[in-house]
């Protein structure tokens, strides 16, 4: 028998359509409000109401935050998947599911627990409505689990009277079903289960927010007013949620007038063409997208990077190609997004790794954007933007002032006598440029996507063409020092190995890299945080005999940029590669990088080469 405190994977198996997702994020909050350190996840269907949704809960105080592989207890209330739910439970733990029917003989295994609960019984006798039956249904589960794992009970009742705060006459109800779950798990178990959880105060002051409301906060608190989109999985609720908080901070409180603008366009390439044209006007606007779309993006990625024209872009990145899987997570977007349309087109990419990171990150892709008067495009995946993740409080400061670059005011055209849009005066191969309207004669008031001299004059000059080209990879250039630096683990190199990784590979890494250390493998990392890669970047890879990149797609992807951009030896650098859907494992990361060291043999003798597929 299993005994884990603190430490374990709970599944629950639901229909989807069934109410069962705020049952089962009431669970994961109960325990992050006893001061334990959890990390769920949402895996559902992209099709239609009915088929088989499931929602992982990794509980671990030491604050390992990545997906952990192997289930612990697993909740199984539907008949479609429950064969394949019973096969993945861990040997030793606990499968529950709803006794109010007998449990067919082929779903029993001699090396698991069994915990009944007559769920829908218990409901049918408190509660009249049979749509009401199967919606309490659940919560008389987490009832059950707070008996079982010990939760207290007042942290799971007060979560449900704040969940219902706009709706109290449900409140009575739910907690009854709370507690008919909990009084039938005493009475007929012993509780608590050697899985449990116990009051711990791991989890400071941070708090519990999905990357897309945290991207939407940011693009509010970058200044962003208009907001420009085609709806998308796993996008969608980035505007959603600019649109909840705009309705609250863009609302002249006086009038009732709406400083801002969201423009639902008929397809994600009319989307861009909003945003770069609100851009050039003088607003911050953005879209999100994800794959397909930002695919459909291409031709006005192309035309905003040649006409140099500000935009900022969020892709929520899926599984791919085409609709591949629009439900599940990878880190698939790279080559597409740093070299965006067709010709000599590069692209500053930003890398969250938390939802702080996504308030932040989108807040200055507007003043890089601005600065650079570039697409700038903020790359999270579905498993950032969707789920909900343990981070650290927002904060804004209130003296920031937005970076608007080198935009001339009328004063300014007044004394210059000879200003041209595309002139490089600085060195920096970023041109001066002005909104319309600034002056009545002077400034631009067109721009062009195609060849021009450096007065915005049309040419098929070769030269002409060459020296403009030239102009912009000196500004790509000067990117290197404007996006954000990476993240180093250590001080300085201190070991001839090292990893490197980006985004939502973060949290699987860092616990590989303790895992590996156990079993006497040390490395150095870096945690990639921009593209265009800054010399730092360079300086760390050669510095190493070998360095594994971490990443979630089958192609290798952030190795190829840092092969292409920084010429590196393609020897050195070792791909550790994930690309089922779900998000990557440490255990996967540890099984691939020891297949590198003989001395990991007797690892690999004991976890298997499955191990890597974990």
């Amino acid at each position: 028998m299993v005994s884990l405190v603190n430490d374990f994977v709970i599944r629950f198996a639901n229909v989807n359509g069934t109410g069962s997702a705020s049952a089962n994020t009431l669970f994961a909050k109960s325990i992050f409000r006893m001061g334990v350190p959890v990390t769920p996840k949402n895996i559902f269907p992209s099709n239609i109401q009915g088929l088989p949704t499931w929602y992982e809960v990794r509980v671990n105080e030491r604050g390992y935050l990545g997906r952990r592989a192997g289930i612990d207890l697993l909740v199984g209330v539907n008949p479609q998947s429950m064969p394949n739910d019973v096969r993945s439970v861990r040997p030793g733990g606990y499968f529950m599911y709803d006794s109010s029917r007998p449990l067919d003989k082929s779903l029993i295994r001699d090396d698991i627990h069994y915990l009944g609960i007559p769920m829908i019984l218990l409901c049918q006798k408190h509660f009249e409505v049979p749509r009401v039956q199967q919606l309490l249904k659940n919560m008389v589960y987490v009832g059950a689990l707070t008996a079982l794992l010990d939760i207290e009970m007042d942290v799971v009742k007060q979560l449900v009277i704040e969940q219902f705060k706009n709706k109290e006459k449900l409140v009575a109800s739910n907690h009854l079903a709370l507690e008919l779950g909990f009084q039938y798990a005493r009475e007929h178990y012993e509780c608590p289960l050697p899985i449990r959880v116990q009051r711990r105060n791991n989890v400071g002051d941070r708090i519990m927010m999905t990357g897309n409301t945290a991207c939407a906060l940011g693009a509010l608190y970058g200044g962003a007013t208009v907001a420009a989109w085609y709806p998308i999985t796993p996008s969608t609720s980035v505007v959603d949620a600019f649109e909840k908080y705009a309705h609250r901070l863009r609302t002249d409180p006086q009038t009732g007038e709406k400083k801002f603008a969201i423009v639902q366009a008929e397809d994600e390439l009319a989307a861009l063409g909003i945003v770069i044209g609100a851009m050039w006007n003088g607003a911050r606007a953005f879209t999100a997208t994800s794959g397909p779309g930002l695919s459909l993006m291409n031709e006005f990625l192309g035309l905003a990077y040649f006409a140099e024209i500000p935009a900022v872009l969020i892709d929520v990145q899926r599984g791919g190609p085409s609709t591949g899987m629009p439900t599940r997570t990878q880190q698939s977007d790279l080559l597409l997004a740093a070299y965006a349309s067709h010709g000599d087109t590069k692209h500053p990419l930003l890398f969250p790794a938390t939802p702080t990171e996504c308030f932040e990150m989108t807040a200055d892709a507007f003043d890089l954007a601005e600065r650079l008067q570039t697409p700038v495009i903020v790359m999270t995946d579905l498993d950032l933007g969707m789920n909900e993740h343990l981070t650290a409080p927002l904060r804004w400061d209130d003296k920031r002032r937005y970076d608007r670059g080198k935009v001339l005011t009328a004063e300014a055209l007044e004394r210059i006598q000879n200003w041209g849009r595309y002139l490089d005066l600085d060195g920096d191969g970023i041109p001066y440029r002005t909104i319309p309207g600034t002056h009545p004669t002077k400034g631009a008031f067109f721009t062009r996507g195609s060849s021009k001299d450096e007065y915005a004059r049309y040419t098929e000059d070769g030269e002409a063409y060459r020296r403009n080209m030239d102009r912009l990879l000196k500004k790509w250039h000067t990117a290197r020092d404007l996006v954000h630096p990476p993240e180093f683990f250590q001080p300085k190199p201190q070991h001839p190995e090292a990893i490197v990784f980006f985004g939502t590979s973060t949290y699987a890494a860092i616990e590989a890299i303790d895992e590996l250390r156990a079993i006497g493998i040390e490395l150095d990392a870096m945690r990639l945080r921009a593209f265009p890669f800054c010399q730092a970047v360079y300086d760390f890879i050669e510095q190493h005999e070998r360095v594994y990149v971490v990443e979630q797609n089958r192609d290798a992807q952030m190795r190829s940029l840092l092969l292409i951009e920084l010429g590196v030896s393609p020897q050195k650098l070792i791909p550790v590669l994930h690309y089922d859907g779900l998000p990557i494992t440490a255990a996967s990361i540890v099984g691939q990088i020891v297949k590198h060291h003989p001395a990991a043999a007797e690892w690999l003798s004991t976890n298997g080469h499955s191990h890597v597929l974990t």
